[in-house]
């Protein structure tokens, strides 16, 4: 993980210095990019503890389609609790929990019909399972793309969808390999770098190794694009004692099961090997 450290550096010597939503200010730079080997090494930080319990069980719930936080809280899961308050909520005339058109919806059920009674039709575009589709049919096609952002839809919401756009590639066999590979390319508009990406790269490296095994694929690569990547200034600290660690040998991750479909995939599938990370750092979530 020398890259996401490398950057980690950038932000702290080269940033910018500029004012956000959340009037916290950020060290930021527009226009970078990270890319991950998939295998045989699973991209979770060692230089501190991530919560992988907490990625894995946000990336089912947004593979299901979900929006409520209320099943995340049920198994232990806060991360998004910030934005589903009474108060966050009320603003969009919706109950504490219920996020809106965020990810999932965006995801499994796009530009859906919007009804009376607050909720959303099942007339949307499931892109997930489009894009699935299109892997195992037509795997050179230029359109395998999934999008988390609906410009109607991204005001109704209390934080609007951070990473962005996503595609996926089905590179041809290499030399004396009968099997093609699948690598995924994320855009995120906006970064936390400290907080937010290591869970964002993890996030993404599994979703990709789910879609590649329901697909019958090997592993390629996770290719990270930013637009503004930020570090907080009250992560300032916290950023100069992880780049003082050194980093250790990257875990492993296995998929157990045949799962066929997205939809398959449940949170004791995924077991995680060799992760002997230094201790978690703790830094305030910026809202």
């Amino acid at each position: 993980m020398n890259t996401y450290l490398s950057l980690l550096r950038e932000l702290l010597d080269e940033g910018e210095i500029r004012g956000d939503r959340t009037g916290t200010g950020t060290r930021s730079l527009f226009g970078r990019q990270l890319r991950f080997a998939l295998d045989p090494h699973f991209p979770l930080l060692t230089t501190k503890k991530v919560h992988l319990k907490s990625i894995l069980h946000e990336l089912l719930w947004f593979v299901r389609g979900e929006t409520d936080v209320r099943s995340l809280q049920e198994v232990g899961v806060t991360i998004w609790d910030e934005w589903a308050t009474a108060e966050q909520t009320a603003r969009f005339g919706r109950e504490a929990g219920d996020l809106g058109p965020v990810y999932g919806h965006q995801w499994r059920n796009f530009g859906a019909t919007l009804k009376e009674d607050g909720t959303y039709a099942r007339n949307g575009v499931d892109q997930l399972q489009r894009a699935v589709d299109l892997i195992r049919n037509s795997p050179e096609s230029r359109r395998i793309l999934v999008s988390g952002w609906h410009p109607r839809e991204a005001d109704l919401v209390a934080l609007p969808p951070c990473h962005t756009l996503f595609q996926f590639y089905v590179h041809s066999p290499r030399e004396g390999e009968s099997r093609r590979r699948l690598s995924c390319q994320l855009y995120q508009r906006s970064a936390d770098y400290f907080l937010g990406v290591p869970f964002n790269i993890a996030s993404y490296a599994l979703l990709t190794m789910m879609v590649a095994k329901v697909t019958g694929l090997g592993l390629g690569e996770f290719v990270h694009t930013f637009g503004d990547v930020h570090l907080y200034s009250n992560h300032v600290e916290q950023a100069k004692k992880q780049l003082s660690r050194e980093p250790r040998t990257l875990p492993a991750m296995v998929i157990h099961g045949e799962q066929s479909s997205l939809e398959d995939f449940r949170f004791e599938d995924f077991e995680l090997k060799d992760y002997h990370p230094h201790p978690r750092i703790k830094a305030p979530v910026a809202v």
